[in-house]
């Protein structure tokens, strides 16, 4: 029986016999520079992006075979060679005839540290690996101990091969770049300089080296190298069994030089007689360097153990702080696993969508969607800089309202699309509200929706339905006005705009047109016809939202009045008469494209606050009353739900056909969060998840149920496997967005159900086969899918402070709300939660002692650093602590707030 055993509080733990486990790996990454992939026998790869690899890619389906990547060799006089790793063919052999090698693996936040004995050989390894906090090189300590009663001769041999070139070189020209390979020694390591970056679109010269040095723990450079891979692995060998392992084969000097071939720093070191029990250690460090006289400089600062040992303390020390968001509830193993998934969405900012060994989503970077809402877990950790984020993203937005679908390697660096296809993801305009209102009630700071942004600008045009032929790349990334001049329009112009085009762009039922696809981009293949009502309740309550805030810009800074490009002012008419027509609607939609198809005029208008927002509270209300009247499916007094979906036949796609329920949660979820569903229909769709998508074996509810066909009409989707990723699996990220829906509905034992299901299936390692953290999805058996990079960290973490914890900003206050089961207080009844609020460090404890329910009227006292607070008349909020107040607090002191329950 497998286990996660967890260490300390941090995170860090412990797993036995890891490589017993198919598909295991762990990042290892700097903040900026190298990300790394390892697994418990130290494969996996390095790179910097998607054109500069240090070791070969690797996927998830190789991951179990490919034996080109790290290892430590240990050629023992009369005891045979040792893989101190276990990536051997004798270690594979005896993993399969019960006499297995004992192998322990510990982790934590940026570092793995494997500990493994061979009686056989008489030796004990523990490697260490984590990348430097720059992310400059890759870093592994090995110690070797002797654990016999008598001496060893051996001769130790560091590997780590190096592939020098673009992942896109993995199957094209994979022999042709390794010509280009200029590969030469020096006293420490093996370097590696391409002459050219091959690529057939036009090649250019390369100006990275690749480099893998090593030293032994007192700083002696190696004694000799296998630089290429025929010179280590032989003719006929392989890494498992390379010849330079087997034999006493003598290397090439430091000085040598080789073209033309596969590269590998194996580092040979001198032969050493290990005492018993005497334990001695060696360095290989791996990196890349578009300065090659830097190489020698950043080696030698870790040419020491004690070097070493300081750089992999800074590495916990630095990932730890940056963790900075502590729950405690009654169950330890669990608040562990609450501080991986709080970690996660750092791993996703570092390694985007692409760089772990689950590399669906192509080249590199993230999407539009994904921005947002990682922004939502920055806000909750480290919001110093969002707000400057926040405001460079809407330069992403084009004038027609869709935007560019990928962010460039700078902030505020925008691409059309990875694979230079026109497409429109119909949610996309959504999400930028979602994070910006949140940003604001955080904050309190309206003001950012005044500042100046330009618009996004390339060839697409008319909401993906069109090119505009005036536009090229002279023209520039900006849209510009007829003069000829960049347009600037506020935060606040860039959110109407998005929201108001989307509420135009309807399909034969009115509802807001599918395109490409929405936040399930495997609806995908129903462009002409295809609708989302699901997206059009989640806009419903953006316009809703947008009103409210536009109220309170008004109530607080006396603006009554906006200024807005002067082709908007067309998006704002209404009227029933028109709503309900959807040949109109769209008639206004086209009209406003054309207008904007190439330039702005330049020309403004300005428009009363007022009228903005009743007219979108008009629109809002208006969306809602019709969503509820057409799309509810009621299937008795008990259970209904609301259909989601228009295929490209026009046809609904959720209800009963031929006696089989079709179900989408994503619908629901939607409907729940905007407040297009009433109570009595939440109620009624809780019991239809409940009966229809329920699994508490794979974790939780799926995302649909079997529709039993490939609907060719709407997406790839259901050519998946039923109970794999979008097809029916539990998708951690619309599970948890379930959740957050129904805790903000004020159904929180909903909502927990929803929560702890996913939990539990992760935390089951027999089950999920995966490290502490939230996967992408269960498959049907209940497995970890996609580990590390998904959305659904930024929700669960965000649903866990702001909902369940209830500890969030309204317009700058802190305000406090739990929403605790009874279960997630500890023995004594409490809970307790440690976060940054505006700046200020905050240490919350809730005390429960008879385990009541958490109302506001049960509250006995609240104290602040032992201080009084009087909980505020009338308030929503159980409490609430003014921003002025909050602003005069110690920014170095930790300020503990303590709220006492009881009937």
């Amino acid at each position: 029986m497998g286990k996660i055993e967890f260490l300390d509080q941090q995170g860090s733990f412990r797993v036995y016999q890891p490589e017993d486990y198919s598909g295991l790996y762990f990042p290892l990454a700097g903040d900026g520079g190298l990300k790394s992939c390892i697994t418990p026998t130290l494969g996996g790869d390095s790179k910097r992006d998607q054109n500069h690899f240090l070791m070969e890619p690797v996927s998830i389906e190789n991951l179990h075979n490919n034996k080109n990547t790290r290892n430590f060799w240990c050629r023992i006089k009369n005891r045979g060679y040792w893989s101190a790793c276990g990536s051997s063919a004798e270690a594979e052999f005896l993993r399969f005839t019960g006499e297995q090698e004992k192998s322990v693996l510990e982790a934590g936040f940026m570092w793995q540290k494997l500990t493994r004995t061979s009686a056989v050989h008489g030796l004990k390894a523990e490697i260490t690996s984590f990348v430097t906090v720059d992310g400059a090189m890759e870093v592994m300590m090995t110690e070797l101990t002797n654990i016999t009663e008598e001496p060893l001769e051996m001769t130790p041999i560091a590997v780590m091969p190096v592939y020098g070139r673009s992942a896109d070189n993995i199957r094209d020209h994979r022999h042709v770049t390794s010509l280009l390979h200029r590969i030469c020694t020096t006293d420490y390591g093996v370097e590696v300089t391409p002459a050219m970056s091959f690529d057939e679109r036009g090649h250019q010269k390369n100006h990275t080296t690749y480099f893998v040095y090593g030293s032994t723990g007192e700083g002696e450079a190696p004694a000799a190298f296998y630089p290429t891979v025929g010179e280590f692995i032989g003719e006929g060998g392989s890494y498992l069994i390379p010849e330079a392992v087997r034999t006493e084969k003598p290397g090439a000097v430091a000085g040598s030089k080789a073209e033309g071939k596969e590269a590998v720093g194996a580092l040979k070191f001198a032969e050493i007689l290990l005492k018993p029990h005497e334990t001695v250690c060696y360095l290989t460090l791996g990196g890349m360097t578009d300065e090659r006289s830097q190489i020698e400089p950043l080696t030698a600062s870790l040419r020491q153990r004690s070097q070493v040992k300081e750089a992999y303390d800074e590495v916990k020390r630095y990932w730890t702080k940056k963790v900075n968001i502590t729950f405690k509830t009654g169950n330890p193993d669990a608040d562990n696993y609450l501080k991986w998934i709080t970690f996660q969405p750092i791993l996703r900012r570092i390694y985007g969508c692409s760089f772990l060994p689950y590399h669906d989503y192509g080249k590199g970077g993230r999407g539009w969607r994904d921005l947002w809402q990682d922004c939502l877990a920055l806000l909750l950790m480290d919001p110093s800089a969002v707000r400057q984020m926040i405001i460079d993203n809407y330069g992403g937005v084009r004038v027609d309202g869709t935007n560019a679908t990928i962010i460039g390697n700078a902030q505020g660096e925008f691409i059309a699309d990875r694979n230079h296809i026109t497409r429109v993801w119909m949610d996309h305009a959504f999400w930028p509200f979602v994070t910006t209102k949140f940003y604001i009630d955080q904050t309190g700071d309206l003001e950012i929706l005044f500042e100046k942004v330009p618009y996004f600008k390339d060839l697409q045009s008319k909401r993906g339905t069109d090119h505009d032929t005036g536009w090229d790349e002279t023209y520039g990334k900006c849209q510009r006005t007829e003069g000829g001049v960049v347009y600037f329009g506020s935060v606040l112009e860039h959110l109407l705009l998005q929201n108001l085009c989307a509420f135009y762009d309807v399909g034969a039922h009115n509802e807001m047109r599918l395109h490409g696809a929405d936040w399930n981009d495997a609806l995908d293949m129903a462009w002409e016809n295809g609708e989302s009502v699901a997206f059009t309740s989640a806009y419903a309550g953006n316009l809703k939202e947008i009103a409210h805030c536009i109220r309170l810009l008004e109530q607080e800074t006396s603006c009554k009045r906006f200024e807005i490009a002067e082709e908007m002012g067309m998006l704002f008419a209404g009227g029933r008469e028109l709503y309900e027509n959807v040949e109109k609607k769209r008639g206004i939609l086209d009209a406003y494209l054309e207008k904007c198809a190439h330039n702005l005029s330049g020309q403004t208008m300005i428009v009363k606050a007022e009228q903005i927002c009743s007219n979108l509270e008009e629109k809002a209300d208006w969306l809602m009353e019709h969503i509820r009247m057409q799309e509810w499916i009621a299937e008795d007094e008990a259970r209904g739900w609301f259909n989601g979906y228009y295929d490209d036949h026009k046809n609904p796609v959720e209800g009963c056909k031929d006696g089989k329920v079709r179900m989408m949660l994503t619908s629901q979820v939607f409907a729940i969060m905007s407040g297009t569903a009433t109570p009595d229909q939440i109620r009624k769709i809780c019991q239809s998840a409940d009966k229809y998508l329920y699994d508490e074996k794979a974790g939780g509810y799926r995302l649909n149920t079997d529709f039993g066909e490939e609907k060719m009409d709407l997406g790839r989707m259901f050519g998946f496997a039923y109970g794999e990723k979008e097809n029916g699996a539990v998708f951690s990220h619309m599970a948890v967005m379930y959740a957050n829906a129904l805790y903000r509905r004020g159904f929180a034992r909903e909502g927990n159900k929803a929560l702890q299901a996913l939990l539990n299936a992760a935390m089951n390692f027999d089950n999920s086969r995966m490290y502490p953290g939230l996967p992408e999805y269960y498959d049907l058996s209940g497995r970890g899918m996609y580990a590390y990079l998904t959305g659904a960290a930024s929700w669960y973490l965000l649903t866990m402070v702001t909902e369940v914890f209830g500890v969030k900003g309204v317009m700058g206050d802190l305000v406090i709300a739990p929403a605790f089961m009874p279960e997630q207080f500890d023995a004594q009844g409490n809970a307790e939660v440690k976060l940054i609020f505006a700046g200020k460090k905050f240490d919350i404890r809730f005390s429960n002692p008879e385990k009541c329910e958490c109302k506001k009227e049960w509250i006995k006292s609240v104290l602040c650093d032992e201080k009084q607070l009087e909980p505020e008349a009338g308030a929503a909020y159980a409490v609430r602590i003014k921003k002025e107040w909050i602003k005069q607090l110690d920014a170095e002191k930790e300020h503990v707030i303590k709220i006492l329950f009881g009937r």
